[in-house]
């Protein structure tokens, strides 16, 4: 007697249309077009997620760079001479802060020039 997967087959089946609802034309209800969609997308989100730390570390340095503008220091002297006063707030909460708090932003600028 052979198995038949039949319930098995329909579930995974089942499975993939359920995460490419929304998809349009073939790609949300057939089940070959929907897997390769439901592949890629995968792939993409997965690789996306490197990607957006990238971004956001671009981000606090671009604010951060804009920040010091007034204080007449460029954004890489900035970090170097920090980095050698071993202030260890990170980029992301320096630019929180600039955007915030000014004055503690300046007072940090301050210690680190001096």
């Amino acid at each position: 007697m052979r198995v038949k997967g039949g319930v098995t087959t329909r579930r995974r089946h089942k499975k993939v249309l359920k995460r490419t609802k929304g998809y349009r034309d073939g790609r949300k209800n057939q089940y070959r077009v929907a897997k390769q969609a439901l592949m890629k997308a995968d792939s993409y989100a997965f690789v996306s997620r490197k990607i957006r730390k990238r971004d956001f570390r671009s981000l606090w340095i671009t604010r951060l760079n804009a920040a010091l503008q007034p204080f007449e220091i460029q954004y890489s002297r900035f970090i170097y001479a920090a980095s050698r006063k071993r202030v260890l707030i990170n980029r992301k909460m320096l630019s929180e802060l600039a955007i915030t708090e000014p004055k503690a932003f300046e007072e940090v600028v301050k210690f680190v020039k001096a």
